[in-house]
């Protein structure tokens, strides 16, 4: 009898796939990759055309020799490693350690680790496709050759430890960008006004909103202009001037990709994207369902494309008719279409058997499990329904030649959102009362409601909103948002605070010696394109080989520019002032994971350390002591006072010497602005050229 041996990556998956073939079927896992760069070296012959000098990864030795006794043993194997570039790849290198016979060997993937897609990928195998191992090749050696030509550089200049990556110092980038955007925005002021208003023959009175004139919407800007009005509707007769009736219709979600999965479980679940993709793999491995035993209950995780199955969009329509009602049923398959390339070899993210609702599985779930499964079952299930309708009525209401609005809408019919509703859906305006109204009615004014407000800056990024900028920006791949969010991380380059992403002071270091230094690599363009130029690899239409020579020598040629110019971030070792209390040597500066701080130079026979807090030459505008820089627990800069708890002064912008002119408050600088720290007084003047250079 024929033996056949089957190599997965991980050993999750083995428990599951042997029990869907039979007794003539080995299966075993290679434990991810077998072979890689040296860790010890640049890996890449760059006077022999780039060509990679790849080595077993250490302690693979001996799963390489098993699994090649294994192949011996065997009549054919089949490589079933995961179904995208880097599953290629290991299937390529696989074959090639253990000098696979190309006859015997075979690829073969699936989507979902099911007994009917296992069974049916063993009917279609195929040859490694070699374009996806170039695609995969190049990447590799772009990242390698930023990792290791330009980290060194940081070491030399910075500290050792720290690393520059092709997409993680554009992460940072981006990051950094939105920083300066937040530290550079000044408020603006503008007011709100809600008129109360009296129906007749209603009990609950009627909240209407400042529109601006009949012809056109208005914004009120200070208090002056909203007292003008006030002044103008003092004796004013409220009168309704036009009722609208319409039908709106919110259409029903498309299932999940990888990014918007990260994004909505980021809201609706607070995972971040590491989190979400660890359990997401764990459910499409194989979870042990009572009386079912080990299945993969979801599609494979990483995908950019909305594609469903012809037999899985059956299913959920099947499903949802007989569950809902044919009337929930959608009559069409959304498809999405933004002009971007996808890599269409997947579908979606979706459970393998819709049948499996999530109360039916709960007990075989951890916590956790159960509920990313819960949010994948439901969105797909609601991809596959008739969107919501609802019925709304905008009511417009006239006064002294001002107008206000006032509108509700109530569900006609529920649709999709019978099963799932987003995390972050604006709750809907259902105001019973303005169905009463027509024309005739009588409004009389009970009292106004006059706020005052201030423009916000923009929001910081969280993991969901950062995901979904690098998708939009075409930066990475599905693969690469978590573990690119996760380094930044784990550098300590950035830090986060609830679900907020902040800057750290290393962070802005190894991100402004990048921009000057690399312009090009931390360029969102130059990033885009590359991953372009690799998708052009994938296809065929272009050789691995040509996108690395077309960009090693430029790289090479920055980094020996940047090696000469660079100038040392002084921080090595600058003595202070300030003694050490334990042996009376001065202490000096050095720089930790979190930046700087104050260190006994008699290391290791003395271990004191200190918080080193640097002066920034302007008094408290409380005590009048010096105004030092100060960090968070988790890294994040601010201003506060040496004399502190003491005293509580502090802000998130550098204050200025400089007092307010209009109120003798003290200023912030934002940007190339000086602004009072008062945003009710709100006076802003420019920098001096001299405090720049301060």
């Amino acid at each position: 009898m024929a033996h056949y041996l089957v190599i997965v990556e991980s050993p999750a998956k083995v428990k599951t796939i042997k029990k869907f073939l039979g007794s003539n079927y080995t299966v075993t896992a290679s434990q991810g990759h077998v072979r890689d760069l040296p860790k010890s070296q640049l890996g890449i012959d760059v006077d022999n055309d780039y060509e990679p000098k790849y080595i077993t990864i250490r302690g693979k030795g001996d799963i390489l020799a098993t699994l090649r006794k294994e192949a011996k043993k065997s009549d054919k194997v089949f490589l079933a490693t995961d179904p995208d570039r880097e599953g290629e790849a290991i299937s390529w290198h696989l074959a090639t350690a253990l000098k696979l016979d190309e006859k015997k060997m075979r690829r073969i993937t699936f989507n979902e680790i099911t007994k009917n897609a296992v069974k049916a990928s063993l009917k279609n195998p195929r040859d490694i496709d070699m374009n996806l191992v170039d695609a995969q090749q190049a990447r590799r050696e772009l990242d390698r050759m930023v990792g290791y030509k330009i980290s060194p550089l940081l070491w030399a200049k910075v500290k050792r430890g720290l690393s520059a990556g092709r997409v993680q110092s554009v992460t940072l980038r981006i990051i950094a960008d939105r920083e300066a955007e937040i530290d550079a925005f000044i408020p603006e002021e503008y007011w709100s006004l809600e008129a109360v208003l009296k129906v007749k023959g209603e009990r609950r009175p009627l909240t209407a909103k400042f529109y601006g004139t009949e012809k056109e919407k208005m914004t009120i800007h200070s208090k002056k202009e909203m007292d003008e009005i006030l002044k103008a509707l003092e004796n004013a007769e409220f009168q309704i001037t036009d009722i609208k009736k319409s039908e709106r219709i919110r259409k029903a979600p498309l299932p999940f990709t990888t990014s918007t999965l990260q994004q909505e479980a980021a809201k609706a679940l607070n995972f971040g994207t590491q989190k979400t993709m660890r359990i997401a793999q764990q459910l499409y491995e194989g979870v042990d369902i009572k009386g079912s035993g080990t299945v993969g209950i979801i599609t494979y995780l990483r995908t950019d494309s909305t594609r469903i199955s012809d037999e899985a969009d059956a299913a959920a329509r099947g499903y949802i008719g007989s569950v809902y009602g044919a009337e929930y049923v959608a009559a069409g398959n959304q498809i999405k279409n933004d002009g971007k390339k996808i890599q269409d070899a997947h579908e979606a993210i979706r459970p393998t058997d819709i049948s499996r609702t999530p109360a039916a599985i709960k007990e075989s779930l951890t916590r956790d499990q159960f509920r990313l499964y819960q949010l994948i079952w439901k969105r797909f299930t609601a991809s596959r329904m008739q969107p919501a309708r609802y019925e709304t009525t905008a009511v417009k209401i006239g006064a002294a030649g001002y107008c206000f609005t006032v509108a509700t809408s109530k569900v006609a019919f529920d649709g999709f959102r019978c099963v799932y509703t987003e995390a972050e859906e604006e709750k809907e305006e259902s105001n019973v009362l303005v169905g009463n109204l027509s024309m005739d009615s009588v409004l009389t004014r009970e009292e106004f409601e006059p706020k005052q407000h201030f423009t916000q800056p923009p929001a910081h990024y969280t993991e969901a909103s950062l995901v979904k900028t690098l998708e939009e920006l075409g930066i990475g791949r599905p693969s690469t948002y978590a573990p690119t969010i996760s380094l930044i991380l784990g550098r300590r380059y950035v830090t986060k605070e609830g679900k907020n992403l902040y800057m750290t002071e290393i962070g802005e270091v190894v991100n402004n010696m990048m921009k000057q230094s690399f312009p090009s690599i931390v360029d969102v363009h130059f990033t885009a394109n590359m991953e372009g130029l690799l998708d052009m690899v994938e296809e065929g239409k272009v050789p691995w080989k040509e996108v690395i020579r077309n960009f090693y020598p430029d790289l090479d040629e920055a980094v020996q520019k940047a090696e000469k110019e660079l100038e040392s971030v002084k921080i090595e070792d600058e003595v202070t002032d300030v003694v050490c209390e334990e042996c009376g040597r001065n202490m000096v500066i050095k720089y930790g994971p979190h930046g700087k701080f104050l260190a006994c130079p008699g290391f290791p026979e003395c271990r004191n350390t200190k918080p080193y807090l640097e002066k920034i030459g302007v008094p408290c505008p409380i005590c009048g002591k010096d105004v030092v820089i100060r960090k968070t627990k988790k890294g994040r800069r601010y201003y506060g006072c040496e004399n502190n708890p003491e005293c509580e002064f502090m802000s998130w912008q550098k204050p200025s010497k400089e007092k307010c002119p209009q109120c003798g408050g003290y200023m912030v600088e934002k940007g190339n602005k000086l602004v009072c720290a008062d945003e009710q007084c709100g006076y802003v003047t420019s920098l001096k050229k001299e405090q720049d250079h301060a």
